[in-house]
């Protein structure tokens, strides 16, 4: 059975969806067939006869949430280069371990040998962890997972820069939803903000907590 995407924005150039988490945007080396990219296009295929679906940024495997994909090469190359110029504003709701000391910060820690800085806000404090907002101002590889690491107060559920036997709160995914975009169309220059609901299993963890 398909699992149909969820299209959040859409016209003649570019595909916003909602990406569920536990499912990879491209294969890794390994030539996973079963990705997002693949469900997209598989989706485009049916409803117009053609493939082309190509994504602008990434998310991780674990991470919910907003994701751009361009219908041809030449929009993917334009929303790439925004990206890469900092224009795309995106703000992430995350759940964190423990309790950070400030309200709102700004985490400053070179990743790759590059600058890497990150925004947070607290929105809410809970039993044993914290709700943000996040905003990373830079875009390194698991940057927001290993900022938080650094401050002493990595994401809840993430098993790769925290061992989650050590503390009071447990998730079954990294607790991070891509929740806000704000770009201008790379054709038609209007100002797009796009906002997520949060997501089920992030709901139902604070009902429970």
């Amino acid at each position: 059975m398909r699992k149909e995407i969820e299209i959040i924005f859409e016209d003649a150039h570019l595909l916003v969806v909602n990406k569920p988490s536990g499912i990879l945007v491209v294969p890794t080396p390994a030539g996973e067939r079963h990705t997002l990219t693949a469900r997209v296009r598989d989706f485009r295929k049916r409803r117009e006869g053609t493939a082309a679906a190509f994504p602008c940024h990434r998310l991780d495997r674990d991470t919910s949430g907003l994701i751009i994909y361009a219908k041809t090469r030449d929009v993917q190359e334009k929303m790439m280069e925004a990206f890469k110029k900092r224009a795309v504003e995106k703000t992430y709701l995350a759940f964190v371990h423990g309790h950070p000391g400030k309200a709102e910060a700004v985490i400053e820690y070179r990743l790759e040998g590059q600058p890497a800085v990150t925004k947070y806000r607290i929105l809410e404090r809970k039993d044993g962890y914290s709700v943000v907002s996040v905003e990373p101002e830079t875009g390194r590889t698991n940057q927001i997972r290993i900022h938080f690491k650094m401050i002493g107060h990595p994401l809840v559920g993430d098993r790769k820069f925290a061992v989650a036997g050590r503390y009071p709160v447990a998730f079954r995914r990294t607790a991070l939803h891509a929740q806000k975009i704000v770009f201008h169309h790379p054709i038609t220059g209007r100002r797009v903000s796009l906002m997520l609901d949060m997501p089920d299993d992030m709901k139902e963890f604070i009902a429970r907590h």
